[in-house]
C-alpha cells in the first residue's frame, strides 16, 4: 500500500502473480496486465496524496504456499474491507498477490 510501491512498475510486476485478478472496492474487476499499466495512476499511488491505511489484519494459512489475508482499510475518508490471496510459486519469485477484491463498509 505503500505509494513509492504502488507507482514503481518494477514493484508491482514483482509482487504481482502474473494470472492476478482484482475485483476493486469500486466494482470493477482489473486484471495484471490492467494493474502493470494503471497502478500508478490509481488512488494512493502518489506519494503527495492520500493514501490506504490498513488495520486488522489476519492471515490463514490455507494451503502449502497460499495465503489468505483479510483486512480493513481507511483511504480518504472512506472504508473498505478487503481479502487477497498470496501465493508462492518457487523460491525465486517469492509471494504474490494472485487474487484481490475490496468491498466498501460503513
Amino acid at each position: 500500500m505503500d505509494p513509492a510501491v504502488r507507482s514503481s512498475r518494477a514493484e508491482v510486476v514483482r509482487l504481482l502473480d502474473p494470472e492476478f485478478t482484482e475485483v476493486g472496492a469500486s466494482g470493477r474487476r482489473h486484471t495484471y496486465a490492467e494493474m502493470i499499466a494503471e497502478l500508478h495512476d490509481h488512488p494512493g499511488s502518489s506519494v503527495d496524496g492520500p493514501v490506504y491505511e490498513p488495520s486488522d489484519i489476519t492471515g490463514v494459512l490455507l494451503a502449502p504456499n497460499l495465503v489468505h489475508l483479510t483486512y480493513e482499510t481507511l483511504f480518504d475518508g472512506r472504508r473498505a474491507l478487503r481479502s487477497s490471496l498470496w501465493r508462492k510459486q518457487d523460491d525465486h519469485t517469492g509471494w504474490r498477490m494472485y487474487y484481490h477484491q475490496g468491498t466498501p463498509t460503513s
